[in-house]
């Protein structure tokens, strides 16, 4: 993707300067005196996003730090449950985005904090280019002679699939459960599984090594996709800054075209 982010260049411009004036004059990255510590300087941000959100948010730190050479964003990518139970641990991070409100909640609850939603998606019935195993419904997923991959039921994924299974009346039986949608989606591409349930973005981003097929009991239930700036993030500034890209024009435009639905 192309294009510029220019409310967080201008964020991120005011919280360099900012700190520079706190820190009694200390230069930006690269050029700090003798004895500064640099981690003071808001060069760095650390993001945590679920599986789901990885190309869009990899995109939109490429462009942060494109737009700004001074910042260096690491980004994490997995699990909701897992990254939710890590920032509770209290491992540094600046930025969570998590696939429900349910996971984010756990954070809020113990810390505190203000989500946003960034985004929208639901689920589609997936299976491998050319369908070799002739799936059609959701029905499908509970006949033995297919290979069936969900998400496990403690992540955000395996709890939507959960309820659009319900809703459709059917007990599906997985031969795997992953750890996360991504984990189900490569199990597709791999042909290693004839059907699964994964959101109707990682469909586009397997960009034609699976078939998405839509089914109505999917559509109708909605998951939303919270960011937060973590309490007590090593970085809050930077780390605000960030979340307003993720939900200003550019962050809607790279969430639309990576087929998210709006907030």
């Amino acid at each position: 993707m192309t294009g510029r982010a220019p409310a967080l260049t201008a964020a991120l411009t005011m919280t360099l300067l900012g700190v520079t004036v706190a820190l009694g004059g200390c230069a930006p990255t690269g050029t700090a005196r003798a004895g500064d510590d640099p981690e003071r300087v808001e060069d760095r941000l650390v993001v945590l996003a679920a599986a789901s959100l990885t190309d869009v948010v990899a995109d939109l730190a490429e462009r942060a730090t494109a737009d700004h050479p001074g910042l260096r964003v690491e980004t994490t990518f997995g699990s909701s449950a897992t990254l939710a139970a890590q920032v509770l641990a209290g491992a540094p991070a600046d930025v969570l985005l998590t696939a429900s409100d349910d996971t984010m909640l756990t954070v809020t609850d113990a810390l505190g904090g203000e989500p946003v939603v960034v985004a929208t998606n639901h689920l589609q019935l997936a299976v491998p280019a050319g369908n070799p195993g002739g799936v059609t419904s959701l029905a499908d997923l509970a006949d033995p002679d297919l290979t069936v991959a969900l998400c496990a039921p403690q992540v955000p994924c395996g709890a939507v699939a959960a309820d659009v299974l319900a809703r459709a009346g059917v007990v599906a039986a997985p031969d795997t459960l992953e750890r996360d949608v991504r984990a189900v989606l490569t199990r597709l591409t791999l042909d290693e599984a004839d059907a699964g349930l994964v959101y109707r973005t990682d469909v586009r981003a397997a960009d034609g090594a699976v078939e998405g097929i839509e089914v109505p009991q999917a559509a109708d239930v909605a998951t939303e996709h919270p960011a937060l700036v973590v309490p007590g993030a090593p970085h809050p500034a930077a780390a605000a800054a960030f979340v307003t890209l993720l939900t200003g024009p550019d962050g809607r435009r790279a969430f639309a075209a990576a087929g998210f639905g709006p907030p």
